[in-house]
């Protein structure tokens, strides 16, 4: 499955992620163009995950998730001793690493874009994302003041990581409040449609009731009127 680079300028009616740095885009490039070999490239059952999860708010967990599982490889490999064998190896391979986690952070931001514009309800998902997105970014801070033999092959992909998941927290959080706003406003109409409705039907049966007690009351008016033509 190849992750679609995000464009350099995109149009939509709000725009959730303003702060993105067009910088960003070279790194995410990059991770696309990873060989399908790579360890850092979506496996089948990633790309499964990601395609089963229709759901906005489960689609915006998985992507989240996958980013989460990047991140804890770069970690991982940052600390395990480097090969003597093949000292460029690791520098290349932190730096695709942070590649494809932006290349998700992207992701997962046309995916955010793109339910906000068509009005489907991610709130779930929006608050988790806004929840454990800190704990990334917190590693990504992090490991922006380590320092090791290889961080001049992978420096300026983990700045640009940092500015990718402070404009998603950013984008997460306008877009959460503008559904909530938005939802809790059609709960209330919902609310004052369904008091409404039960006031009608309460109205309702009162009149039927009425009626039933009119039409008996006629009745029992009438048995005496057909006694006396009897008579």
């Amino acid at each position: 499955m190849k992750l679609r680079s995000r464009p350099a300028v995109r149009v939509v009616k709000v725009c959730l992620f303003s702060g993105l740095l067009l910088i960003a885009a070279a790194p995410a490039a990059k991770a696309l163009q990873l060989p399908s070999a790579d360890p850092a490239s979506l496996t089948q059952d990633e790309e499964d995950r990601v395609r089963d999860a229709q759901d906005p708010s489960e689609r915006i967990g998985v992507y989240l998730e996958l980013a989460g599982e990047r991140l804890e490889r770069f970690n991982a490999m940052r600390a395990t001793p480097p090969d003597p064998s093949d000292p460029t190896y690791r520098g290349e391979t932190l730096s695709r690493l942070l590649a494809q986690y932006i290349a998700l952070d992207d992701e997962l931001k046309n995916w955010i874009e793109d339910q906000y514009d068509t009005d489907h309800d991610m709130r779930r998902g929006l608050r988790a994302l806004i929840n454990q997105a800190p704990q990334q970014l917190a590693l990504l801070t992090e490991d922006s003041r380590a320092t090791d033999r290889f961080g001049a092959d992978y420096r300026q992909d983990l700045a640009d990581a940092i500015t990718d998941m402070n404009d998603t927290m950013n984008g997460a959080t306008r877009a959460l409040a503008d559904q909530e706003k938005k939802y809790g406003a059609l709960k209330r109409e919902e609310q004052q449609d369904a008091r409404s409705a039960k006031a009608a039907a309460g109205e309702e049966k009162k009149q039927e009731k009425a009626e039933r007690k009119l039409r008996k009351k006629q009745k029992q008016q009438a048995v005496p009127e057909d006694e006396d033509q009897q008579n």
